[in-house]
């Protein structure tokens, strides 16, 4: 099997950019991102079918000469879902703009509550206690 080193050099840079983009905290950036990134692994997935040939029809030509019709398949399957995810992450931009103005991510309070309560907990004296107030260590550790 071939593989066609371009395809997987221009693959790699768009997930590379697809990735670097969805870290964003923009969701317009993170839908950009989100095209890169399918994008680049639709290449992938292209370039994995080998080169170029025929279609794939039974009869219409010898089998060497045809191509891999099942990365096709599944590329298309990735575009419908891809299409999906980007109509619902484009209505929550839109959505999110209409409420505040911007399309950045702000920090859930309430998840940051809860990381408090645990580095408050893992800070304190009472951390590895049972609730009966003995230690949760492992008891296999005390018979050695």
């Amino acid at each position: 099997m071939e593989v066609n080193l371009t395809l997987v050099l221009v693959a790699g840079a768009l997930v590379g950019c697809g990735a670097y983009l969805l870290l964003e905290r923009s969701l317009t950036r993170v839908l950009a991102g989100l095209v890169l990134l399918s994008n680049g692994v639709n290449i992938a997935l292209l370039s994995t079918g080998g080169r170029a040939g025929d279609a794939a029809f039974y009869g219409s030509t010898s089998v060497d000469e045809m191509s891999d019709p099942l990365p096709q398949a599944m590329i298309l399957t990735a575009i419908v879902i891809t299409l999906a995810t980007l109509a619902f992450l484009l209505a929550m931009a839109h959505r999110s703009w209409q409420l505040t103005g911007h399309d950045d991510v702000q920090d859930d309070t309430e998840d940051a509550r809860i990381r408090s309560l645990a580095v408050d907990d893992a800070t304190s004296d009472s951390y590895g206690l049972t609730a009966d107030g003995q230690d949760d260590d492992d008891p296999r550790e005390e018979g050695s």
